[in-house]
Formats: C-alpha cells, sequence, structure tokens
C-alpha cells in the first residue's frame, strides 16, 4: 500500500520550482496549487517556491514565500488564490523589467516557473522563456479561450453562476412582463453567454463571433410580448451590433490587457426600451462569475491540470502548456498559445442546437 505520509523535509531538494497566478482571479487556483505542489513535493522532493500576486513578486522583489505540505492542505475547496493575483503586473512593459523579473527568478535559484493564467499571461511567459526562463503554463480563465485547450477550469463554475442568475432574472421577467438582459463576462469570446445562456433557458443568446441585428432582435422581443409576455436575453461583454463598435468600459495601459470591456448589455437595453411596449431591465454580472467556491468539475479539472503540470516538470518538459484535447490531458509549446485566442466556431454544434430550439441569435 503506497503511504499517504507527506514527504521528509529532511529530503535534499533536487529541483527548485516557482509557482504564481497571473490575471486575475478564478476558481479553482487553489485546486492547482495544491496539486503541482503535492506532486512536487512527494515525487521530486523539489522545493516549491510561492510567488505572491502573479509576476508582481518577481517584479518587485521579495514577495515569495515557501510552499510545503501543510501550506497547501485544506483549500481545495477554497476560491481565489492564496498566492494573489495581479492583472497589471507586465514583465514585458519595458527592458528593465524584464530584466528584473530574469534577476529575481535567478536569485532564488529557480529552475522553472508554473505559471498558471490565461492567454496574457501565457503569452508573458513564453517570451520570459525566450530570454532563459524556463516555464511551464497551466491555462486559467473563466473566459474559456485559451488556444489548443478545449476547456479550462473556472469555466464551469462561472457558467453555473450566469445560468442560475438567468433562472433567477426569469421569474421577474415572467411575474412583470420584463424584457430581462443578462451581460456576461468572456472577452472576445462567447463561450459563457452560449453555454449559460442555453443552461439558463435564455431566448436570446448574443456572442461576440455574431455581430447581431438590433432590428432581429427587436423583432423577436416584440412577438413574445404578444405571446410569452417577456424575453430574457444573454449576452456576452464582447458582443456588439452589425455595423457596430464594441463597447468599452475603460482603457488601462499599464495592464497586460489595456481595453476592459463591458456595458453592452446597458447599450441594449437604451436602444430596445423606447421601442418596446415591456419594461427593459439590464444587470450585469461581473465579477460575480470570477468568485466563490469551484464546482465539483473546476476541483478535479484543476488537479489534474496541477498534477499534469508537475509532470512535465519532473520529466524536464519546460516552455510547453497543460492542455485538454479530446478529453484527454496533453500540452502543447508555449509558441503555439502565446497571444492567441479560441472564440466560438460559427459551426459549433451548441450554436447549432441553439437556433433549432428557436433561440435567436441576433441574425436577420
Amino acid at each position: 500500500m503506497t503511504s499517504k505520509r507527506a514527504p521528509s523535509s529532511a529530503a535534499r531538494p533536487s529541483l527548485s520550482v516557482g509557482l504564481l497566478t497571473g490575471g486575475g482571479d478564478c476558481p479553482g487556483l487553489n485546486a492547482v496549487i495544491r496539486a503541482v505542489t503535492k506532486s512536487l513535493l512527494r515525487q521530486c522532493q523539489a522545493r516549491v517556491i510561492g510567488i505572491e500576486d502573479g509576476f508582481a513578486g518577481l517584479m518587485e522583489g521579495g514577495r515569495t514565500r515557501e510552499l510545503d505540505w501543510r501550506s497547501v492542505s485544506g483549500i481545495l475547496f477554497s476560491g481565489g488564490t492564496m498566492l494573489g493575483a495581479s492583472n497589471r503586473a507586465n514583465p514585458l512593459a519595458s527592458e528593465a523589467q524584464t530584466e528584473a523579473v530574469l534577476a529575481r527568478a535567478r536569485a532564488l535559484g529557480l529552475d522553472v516557473v508554473v505559471a498558471i493564467g490565461g492567454d496574457g499571461t501565457m503569452t508573458i511567459a513564453h517570451a520570459l522563456a525566450l530570454r532563459g526562463l524556463p516555464m511551464v503554463g497551466v491555462p486559467k480563465t473563466i473566459d474559456n479561450d485559451i488556444e489548443g485547450c478545449e476547456r479550462s477550469f473556472g469555466f464551469d463554475t462561472a457558467v453555473a453562476t450566469v445560468a442560475d442568475a438567468l433562472e433567477r432574472v426569469q421569474t421577474t421577467g415572467q411575474s412583470h412582463g420584463r424584457v430581462m438582459i443578462v451581460e456576461t463576462m468572456g472577452r472576445y469570446a462567447g463561450w459563457i453567454a452560449l453555454e449559460a445562456g442555453v443552461a439558463g433557458a435564455a431566448d436570446v443568446i448574443l456572442l461576440p463571433e455574431i455581430d447581431y441585428e438590433p432590428e432581429a432582435v427587436l423583432a423577436f422581443c416584440r412577438d413574445r410580448e404578444q405571446r410569452q409576455h417577456f424575453t430574457v436575453i444573454c449576452i456576452g461583454e464582447g458582443a456588439k451590433p452589425r455595423g457596430g463598435q464594441l463597447t468599452i468600459a475603460g482603457l488601462s495601459p499599464e495592464r497586460a490587457e489595456p481595453v476592459r470591456l463591458g456595458g453592452v448589455g446597458h447599450v441594449l437595453r437604451e436602444w430596445l426600451q423606447p421601442r418596446l411596449a415591456s419594461e427593459v431591465r439590464a444587470t450585469v454580472l461581473g465579477h460575480v462569475q470570477r468568485g466563490g467556491r469551484p464546482t465539483p468539475f473546476d476541483r478535479v479539472l484543476a488537479t489534474q491540470f496541477g498534477n499534469q503540470a508537475a509532470q512535465l516538470v519532473a520529466r524536464g518538459e519546460f516552455n510547453r502548456m497543460v492542455t485538454l484535447q479530446g478529453g484527454l490531458l496533453s500540452s502543447l509549446p508555449l509558441d503555439r498559445v502565446a497571444a492567441r485566442n479560441r472564440r466560438v466556431p460559427l459551426d459549433h454544434p451548441l450554436l447549432v442546437a441553439a437556433r433549432q430550439i428557436g433561440v435567436s441569435l441576433g441574425e436577420p
């Protein structure tokens, strides 16, 4: 029988591994931290250094702590990240900042850094790898938009949150005969809006991949005014009307992602309201989609991703990202995923199913 005891602290580390969570927070991050750390401690007797607040912990120096068996126990169910995260820290913003990160990694004696994050984090990881800092990436995003990975942890939790919100606004929409608009996150990809929209019985689903025709949405709502008396619309923050522009909530040039989307639900409400007899309300779910405890599915997927990252480290397979393809765990070179974005294909089976059951996608 295999012992379940933690490895002896007396074992001399054969490997020093940095571990950070880049970008925004996401349900399941702690599960990855737990799996990476326990796998490396148990199988490699590695020294695992937690880097606080993403790449900021390397840019600013001194913000690290050693992770042991006890420190990562009991965190599987917790949302957020015990190491902290930052979407403002961009080591690529200047040569001086890049050099500071490389120098700090050398000072810590790191053999490799495991970076858990989205496409922005993978882009940074790839650039640092080219400069000589070995990296292993773990895909993290509620948006599910990382190239080469069919499912990222955090996405299932976000979909469950949005689907629950759609179910809740439907009851008030029915009671008052309203058009209820729910805006989701997702940036330039419509995965959250699509899956949550279908799961939450939305009548209209508007995605970044398909520019919607306002008049088509209006006609659909007017038809439902006569029949069902209410309409639920699920719209991704990156959606835009045909011939129109994205709705920008703010600009942050110092961030890895300088453009912040948001507010498209209110834009649609303002356009629809004077043209409908029904009252139109809009709800922007925002960061409620990012927080809270991960679903069991995300806990399992995050654990698998963390263990797979540890295996890549143990085998010396650096400068790669853990991935899930065809339902199987694998890995891809970082240059295959850096600066790329995975969007909903226009022939995706769920899009086809949505159309066939009568959901409007805002098409003419």
